[in-house]
């Protein structure tokens, strides 16, 4: 005969769950892109957590989309091929030679090691890019970058065949051309656009940081559309937080119900932000 008393870890964790419930109707069927890049990708241990999240985010009703970047991966494969890039204005060159890598890298290494960690714990994930069916055709950023592409047109009807089969997409930021170009798309860009065609729930974009700061370095947890063009207008979004905003902000225009700036080092951040009270990041609603 076994015997063993309560502690009080087991009796947090049935708290947890139980506080977790009005969330979990909240989100029974509806639609959440997120766009995985920085440390969620920096090692085996931060994937396979990012994977059971995502796994148990669709066993309780949610359909997730994930939308990768991999400029890293990119940077060592161009290093290691002796392949030099240019720059205008700080932004890099993308020719024929640095696109077909780009794409090698996004749909091949770093989309299918995402799919099979989801796979892993028992999703079923499938990989494309966004050449898919057609699912963002591009037209030409600016010609001196070459072979950058911002999304025109989108068509998500594959993505809702996969949700209907129960299959998690995993989305590399590739565009076509209307010429058959292939086009690199900036990762968080890519995340919005198929959130706004989706008309999706939450755009959760993780970062290394963890969120939207005032003008005091203090973390603000809910913000409306005019206090993110304030804040930038008045400095205090600044350097690399300025595109995740204008991310956010295009996709609440396009749909979206909200988007959340949320840190993707911490421990299950989209389960925190979905399902309970407090969430982990800042939170982007219309006015």
């Amino acid at each position: 005969m076994k015997t063993r008393q309560m502690n009080r870890d087991w009796i947090s964790t049935a708290a947890t769950l139980s506080s977790a419930l009005p969330y979990l109707q909240r989100y029974t069927d509806a639609i959440v892109v997120i766009k995985l890049g920085g440390h969620a990708m920096g090692s085996d241990d931060a994937m396979d957590s990012f994977a059971r999240d995502i796994v148990l985010m669709q066993q309780v009703g949610v359909n997730p989309v994930i939308v990768h970047g991999g400029g890293p991966m990119i940077n060592a494969l161009l290093e290691k091929l002796e392949i030099k890039s240019e720059f205008v204005n700080g932004k890099r060159v993308t020719d024929s030679a640095t696109v077909e890598v780009v794409e090698m890298v996004l749909s091949g290494l770093v989309n299918k090691r995402i799919v099979q960690a989801i796979n892993r714990q028992g999703g079923r994930a499938v990989g494309i890019s966004g050449k898919d069916a057609n699912l963002m055709v591009c037209d030409q950023t600016d010609p001196l970058l070459g072979f950058v592409g911002t999304p025109a047109e989108m068509d998500v009807k594959l993505l809702h065949t996969l949700f209907e089969r129960d299959m998690i997409p995993v989305i590399a930021p590739l565009g076509a051309g209307r010429d058959g170009e292939t086009f690199n798309v900036n990762g968080d860009t890519a995340a919005g656009a198929i959130a706004g065609a989706l008309k999706a729930d939450r755009l959760l974009l993780l970062t290394d940081v963890s969120g939207v700061k005032n003008a005091e370095g203090e973390v603000v947890t809910e913000l409306k559309t005019e206090q993110i063009r304030q804040m930038t207008r008045d400095g205090v979004i600044a350097g690399g937080m300025i595109p995740k905003t204008e991310t956010a902000l295009d996709a609440i225009e396009r749909g979206v119900r909200a988007a959340v700036i949320l840190d993707g080092r911490a421990p299950n951040a989209c389960l925190l932000e979905l399902f309970t009270e407090h969430g982990a990041g800042s939170i982007i609603r219309p006015d």
